[in-house]
């Protein structure tokens, strides 16, 4: 399957199970594969046959940022249902959602969760 990719979109978020999360916010990472059937855009060269990119990473920044959830999981579940929604030639989605500031006394580059999800 092809697919429309966004890779290591940063948005400053409020989500987490600790209080403070939801007040003070951190960086969250997002990683967007799609899969979308190109073929028709590689032959017209026009943008509304594909999936833009730029639409993708303004669905993402809204729904990520319009509410504070408990869990990632939550939230890479909010944005799969809306890209559904908002681009009917999405066949496939694969989100991994890393959260690299995660208050854990730990040494790691970043905690994540990844869901892969097909058009129903």
């Amino acid at each position: 399957m092809d697919k429309v990719i966004v890779k290591d979109l940063e948005l400053f978020c409020y989500h987490g199970v600790n209080p403070e999360e939801k007040i003070d916010g951190q960086i969250f990472v997002f990683d967007i594969a799609a899969g979308v059937d190109l073929a028709k855009p590689c032959m017209t060269d026009n943008v509304d046959d594909t999936v833009s990119y730029a639409k993708i990473i303004k669905t993402v920044r809204r729904v990520a940022q319009s509410e504070k959830n408990d869990l990632i999981e939550r939230v890479a579940q909010r944005v799969a249902d809306e890209l559904f929604n908002e681009f009917p030639k999405i066949e496939t989605l694969k989100i991994t959602l890393k959260k690299p500031q995660a208050p854990i006394k730990a040494d790691f580059s970043y905690v994540a969760v990844e869901i892969q999800r097909a058009r129903k």
